[in-house]
């Protein structure tokens, strides 16, 4: 499967994430969905978060020019809120995922999606 139908299938697919992208470790954008543009600077930042989980705490997670507050970051999971939409951000072995949610969808019907992928990914090596 190529690394865009998981973002089409897998992740906007389900109808529980809005948006999303596949971010590799060492940089660059593997996929992402229509409209879901990450500059330069924030992926730089989602891949430096997992290694400053404090720093994240305290300034939140930029996605898309849209800042989001964050609420959760232990281990391998970045979770945010911006009003009544969010996101959650799941590091795997070589990749990030990075899935938004506008509202009336909650985060607790998008972050098993993510999870359970990033999950799958990690169990065949990525």
């Amino acid at each position: 499967m190529s690394w865009q139908a998981y973002v089409d299938t897998n992740l906007i697919g389900t109808g529980k994430v809005t948006h999303a992208a596949i971010v590799g470790q060492q940089g660059g954008i593997w996929a992402h969905s229509a409209n879901f543009n990450l500059s330069a600077e924030e992926q730089k930042a989602i891949v430096g978060a997992h290694a400053n989980l404090d720093q994240i705490r305290a300034s939140g997670v930029r996605l898309a020019s849209q800042k989001y507050i964050t609420t959760t970051a232990e281990g391998r999971s970045i979770y945010g809120k911006k009003g009544a939409d969010g996101c959650v951000i799941v590091k795997t072995k070589q990749a990030i995922l990075v899935a938004v949610y506008v509202g009336p969808l909650q985060a607790g019907e998008t972050t098993p999606v993510v999870e359970n992928l990033a999950d799958y990914l990690e169990s065949v090596g990525y």
